[in-house]
């Protein structure tokens, strides 16, 4: 990405700025007298340098260019301001610094104390002590300090460097200089990329890791003895750091601490850069939401790569080796995330997919949540890819390749299967029908007697299998008390891959419901159907219908209502039958009058015309000889 720099040089009059542009720009000293203030310079990227285009601008403190001068100082994104003797100093506090702050800039500023050759070698600890540092610990603003010398060539290419990272690499976002910290929203973004770069989650980054974070970060190995060589300097500066197993978490933030304090921030950007950062610390918009075209009519699943990388993510964070999850692994897992997805906190995660008797997520259900994720929110998954790590197969693959994007399904009365292994169904019943006692025995849940109402919609997700040993996610969904407005929404309907139309076999008024539903809501005519009787361990009582289930479906000339209990170990027939239906939707619509075999009847035409035609040729033959 490319960046603009553009550097108002400021000071007193006298200081050398223009020397200090002209020698920067010639790489010479330029003896003879120049003018006062010299043009505008703007100088091109560097070739395999970082894309920043520089533009100098010299300015004159003379009362009567005030007026260019503001200007020019509102339009810059860095200072450098510029002094050489003990008046010019004391201008820095007196006037300069106060003038920035009453025209309400917010860049930083460069302090450089010019024309040293006219004060000796001196000590440049103690110019650093006694001038630059009281004036810095004043003004926040400045961003760092240097002595030059425009004459000698002394730092000259060093300050407007300095002036280029004050744009690219601030300080500001990373070290309070007040409290010698790193500042909050840098801590955290550091603790993402310990938390992406330590591997097997032990809590440390050995010699593997760190030679891989130094290879990601920066794009280039680690010499040797340079590994040494930061293990030595933490130590030093944290005694209580053992780093006989790597760095942890407060050595890898003391050593980046460590790099702001000695002017070395930079460092810190690559890092948080090559992690997709922005200047503001917060994650690329393009990296969390990459582009993604979803055709009308088709959907999203995790590809054979997204898959791979969910099933890594649960067996390295299950700690305790239980098959589950609980509640600290799973805090950890997603430590560097906002938390939980907003849409799996509603839905009442992780009752929503299959737990083991601990109440904790097992593999299966971890994928089925992702499944259903990337079904029907796949921005979310992408979003959670970015902030876990993912990834690709190539180094260049952004977050997608984790997804893939089935086929459009047009036409679901056409005979054949759809080509996805996620599907959705709604189930749709009267109140106290068994919806919510049929998606716990989805879930593998123990039976409840006990009644609870549904309120919000309320979905799981499991694997079903299929003939053949195919897999699929069967997605079931009741709706609650928003039913009416899900079965009006046209969006909603075209998502759904089936209707499961689920009534008590043992109420006499529950099929009503259904009959009523139907000529409510005729589009639901336009979506593959399933009638299934629920309860049927009770007894069956006569449905208050002007038809029975069995006759109705039979008018439709449908499939007859499949009778179910969740007490029974045969309630996984119906899951697999709703997935079979969902997967060949044409299998699940009326059935229609066998048409005429069209071949036969072309094939007795063709005999017909073929033997009228011979006879008509055999009574021309026998007029034309008499």
């Amino acid at each position: 990405m490319a960046t603009a720099v553009r550097i108002c040089i400021c000071g007193d009059e006298g200081t050398g700025k223009s020397s200090l542009i002209a020698t920067f720009v010639k790489d010479t000293f330029v003896s003879n007298k120049i003018q006062a203030v010299l043009p505008q310079i703007t100088i091109p990227p560097t070739p395999g340098h970082e894309n920043v285009t520089t533009t100098l601008v010299d300015t004159s403190a003379r009362p009567q260019d005030r007026t260019t001068l503001r200007r020019e100082i509102r339009k810059c994104t860095v200072i450098m301001l510029v002094y050489s003797d003990h008046y010019s100093y004391e201008r820095v506090a007196l006037f300069w610094m106060p003038y920035f702050r009453s025209l309400g800039v917010n860049v930083p500023v460069v302090l450089c104390a010019n024309k040293s050759d006219l004060t000796g070698d001196g000590n440049t600890a103690q110019v650093l002590e006694e001038e630059m540092l009281p004036v810095m610990a004043e003004f926040r603003e400045i961003d760092s300090c240097i002595r030059t010398s425009a004459k000698e060539g002394r730092n000259v290419v060093e300050v407007f460097w300095l002036c280029q990272k004050a744009v690219t690499h601030p300080i500001a976002p990373l070290y309070d200089h007040k409290e010698s910290q790193l500042k909050p929203a840098c801590v955290d973004a550091l603790r993402r990329v310990f938390y992406l770069c330590d591997r097997d989650q032990d809590g440390y980054l050995n010699d593997k890791e760190m030679h891989d974070f130094q290879a990601k970060s920066f794009d280039k190995p680690l010499l040797p003895g340079e590994l040494e060589n930061i293990k030595a300097v933490v130590s030093k500066a944290v005694p209580t750091c053992d780093i006989s197993k790597g760095l942890d978490l407060q050595c890898f933030l003391q050593l980046n601490k460590l790099y702001a304090e000695k002017g070395r921030h930079e460092t810190i950007w690559i890092i948080l850069r090559k992690h997709h950062y922005t200047d503001s610390l917060s994650l690329e918009d393009g990296f969390l939401q990459p582009k993604l075209d979803v055709p009308e009519y088709a959907s999203t699943e995790l590809s054979p790569a997204g898959y791979r990388f969910f099933m890594d993510l649960f067996l390295i964070f299950d700690k305790d080796n239980d098959g589950g999850l609980n509640d600290q692994e799973l805090a950890a897992l997603f430590a560097p995330t906002p938390g939980l997805p907003p849409s799996w906190v509603e839905t009442s995660f992780p009752s929503s997919t299959v737990r083991n008797e601990a109440g904790h997520i097992t593999l299966q259900g971890w994928l089925a949540q992702w499944s259903m994720t990337t079904f029907l929110e796949p921005k979310t998954t992408l979003e959670y890819l970015a902030y876990l790590g993912f990834e690709g197969p190539n180094a260049r693959d952004s977050t997608t390749a984790a997804l893939k994007i089935t086929k459009p399904r047009k036409r679901r009365r056409r005979p054949g299967r759809v080509d996805r292994n996620i599907v959705l169904c709604y189930i749709l019943g009267s109140s106290a029908s068994g919806k919510s006692t049929l998606l716990n025995a989805f879930l593998n849940r123990p039976f409840d007697a006990l009644y609870h109402p549904t309120i919000k919609p309320r979905r799981a997700v499991n694997s079903v299998e299929l003939g053949g040993g195919k897999q699929c996610y069967l997605i079931l969904e009741e709706l609650g008390e928003l039913e009416p407005a899900i079965l009006e929404n046209q969006a909603k309907l075209d998502a759904c891959d089936l209707i499961c139309y689920a009534y008590d076999s043992s109420d006499p008024e529950s099929f009503s419901h259904i009959v009523e539903l139907r000529k409510r809501y005729p589009q639901l005519d336009e979506l593959p159907a399933i009638y299934t009787a629920l309860k049927a361990d009770c007894d069956k009582t006569t449905q208050r219908s002007e038809l029975q289930p069995d006759a109705y479906t039979a008018a439709l000339n449908m499939s007859a209502p499949l009778h179910v209990s969740v007490t029974w170990h045969s309630i996984s027939e119906l899951f697999v039958a709703l997935a079979e239906a969902a997967t060949n939707p044409s299998t699940a619509f009326p059935k229609t009058e066998e048409a005429p075999d069209r071949t036969s009847l072309y094939m007795a035409l063709g005999a017909t015309t073929c033997a009228a035609l011979a006879a008509f040729m055999i009574w021309r033959r026998s007029t034309s000889s008499m």
